[in-house]
């Protein structure tokens, strides 16, 4: 397997440093638009002759198509923002490669109802592609970070190996991590944050669908693992409602996240600020995006490891019936910083994120996972998903409720 890593910042550093430490593949370019970006992360793996930097725009699909040819690379893995999703999906299908992301194609609340109805949903311009990938014998594995992806596996595990029946199927996302030094410093990618925040979270129904709902709605206070304990989650727009239940039963599907009072108070604020606008506005001579400006004015989430404290929990809590009694479960996975940054120089939310692609591209080299069209991990076998997973020192749990 012959690789191009699109993307290395944070999540994208992470990932060179995880593939480093496994054999599956022959080659990983690793290209950002910043080249000294590309050329650190190489840089920090000491040398490793299969790891190659180079610049490309990740906007120019006939560029990144030219540099999938010139490597030989079979597969594209996007480790940039969902802007450029369909830039590199489209050039991955045209030099004939397998395409894998972490999160998928941008969405647009309905025009006239937001909080009520879908306009245009993640991944939607993906999948209306999904027969061509299909006819041409390609894979587009896409969702296939954490949340989604990881998160994605634990409903197709908990659906084949734990219930004969599920009732509910909820994402749930917490962590108690804090940053010294910083009155408010995100973990991720604020643009992404702000992206999945704003918009109007999505929640299916089997007898309605998907629908929409005001942001932050239906809180709710889950308890989180592993000495993280009670906190607030509220519905957020998120890729795992879209992708269940295209392959697993289940009545209702929602995605929370427990972002906190001050944390949504800020993106609040952006809001009614329009600092959370996408579309260039006149500062003088210059047009600047407000969202780029804030993301801009914050810390570098990759930059933050060493103040960092605590741990991050990313599972999937799932409500059904097995052999006619009810059950109820939470299959999560929990990351130290501590750990972390000692065993890789990544933040636990960067390398919680960055470890399931890897994980998902060894699967495919070895054939455990394959396929045609756009696929999301619920299209695949959990079990060996997770066994790989546990073998790369990351092991996950599963708590009875």
């Amino acid at each position: 397997m012959r690789v191009l890593l699109v993307g290395a910042g944070g999540v994208g550093t992470a990932v060179t440093r995880i593939a480093a430490r496994r054999s599956f593949f022959e080659a990983m370019v690793v290209a950002d638009y910043d080249p000294a970006r590309a050329e650190a992360a190489v840089a920090a793996l000491g040398g490793d002759a299969r790891f190659h930097a180079e610049r490309v725009d990740a906007n120019d699909e006939t560029a990144v198509a030219a540099l999938l040819e010139r490597h030989a690379c079979d597969v594209l893995l996007n480790a940039t923002d969902p802007r450029f999703v369909m830039p590199l999906f489209r050039a991955a299908r045209t030099a004939s490669a397998t395409y894998v992301d972490m999160a998928m194609s941008l969405s647009r609340p309905h025009p006239e109802r937001p909080y009520e109805e879908c306009g245009v949903k993640l991944g939607d311009a993906q999948f209306e592609d999904a027969v061509e990938w299909e006819k041409a014998g390609l894979l587009a594995l896409v969702g296939m970070g954490v949340e989604p992806g990881l998160s994605d596996v634990f409903a197709r595990y908990a659906a084949d190996e734990l219930f004969d029946e599920i009732e509910e199927i909820g994402v749930r996302d917490g962590a108690n991590l804090t940053v010294d030094g910083y009155d408010f410093a995100p973990s991720f990618s604020i643009w992404t944050t702000i992206e999945e925040c704003l918009n109007p979270p999505v929640v299916y129904e089997a007898d309605r669908g998907w629908f929409t709902t005001a942001p932050f709605s239906e809180p709710e206070v889950f308890d989180f693992p592993e000495g993280i304990g009670p906190v607030e989650c509220v519905n957020v727009e998120h890729e795992e409602v879209l992708l269940m239940p295209r392959w697993i039963g289940a009545r209702r599907v929602t995605f929370k996240y427990g972002l906190g009072d001050e944390f949504i108070e800020v993106l609040k604020t952006l809001h009614k600020l329009g600092l959370d606008r996408t579309e260039p506005v006149a500062v003088g001579d210059a047009r600047v995006s407000p969202r780029d400006v804030v993301a801009a004015c914050l810390p570098d989430p990759a930059t933050l490891g060493e103040r960092m404290h605590g741990k991050t929990c990313a599972g999937t809590w799932v409500k059904g019936v097995k052999d006619g009694a009810p059950r109820e479960v939470y299959l999560y996975h929990v990351v130290d910083n501590q750990w972390s940054m000692a065993e890789y120089g990544s933040q636990a939310v960067v390398w919680q994120t960055a470890v399931n692609p890897v994980v998902a591209l060894e699967l495919l080299a070895g054939g455990a996972w394959k396929g045609a069209g756009v696929l999301g991990p619920e299209a695949f076998p959990a079990g060996p998903f997770l066994d790989l997973l546990t073998a790369y020192g990351s092991p996950w749990g599963l708590r009875e409720q």
